[in-house]
């Protein structure tokens, strides 16, 4: 059979060959390793200053759930002196246990109603 006119052989300059897509063949590029997350110091004190001191005794009786972890973000203090400082709220009745557990400790406001029935 003789060639087809027009067709791939003819002399007219024809389109640029279509471009492979990327990804597909060739030199892969080496992967970029992510920098990770960087997390900021915390600055937590380690004993209480007088402004938070008072801070705690006025707030964190109000709070619906208060456990170590809460207190220690909310007033800026270690853990083990949230620990402590929760432990003298219980001692004077500020504040109720819930659940105690050796990892966590849960306590919960003192509400009107108990009061009354103590």
């Amino acid at each position: 059979m003789p060639p087809k006119k027009g067709g791939k052989d003819s002399k007219t300059p024809s389109k640029a060959p279509a471009k492979k897509k990327e990804g597909s063949g060739g030199k892969a590029k080496k992967k970029k390793w992510s920098k990770g997350k960087v997390r900021d110091k915390l600055n937590n004190l380690v004993l209480f200053d007088k402004g938070t001191y008072d801070k705690l005794y006025k707030e964190v009786p109000a709070y619906k759930l208060i456990t170590a972890s809460v207190v220690s973000e909310r007033l800026k203090v270690r853990g083990s002196l949230a620990r402590a400082a929760l432990i003298e709220l219980h001692n004077k009745g500020l504040i109720k246990l819930v659940c105690k557990h050796r990892a966590q400790v849960i306590y919960t406001r003192v509400t009107k109603g108990e009061d009354e029935a103590e």
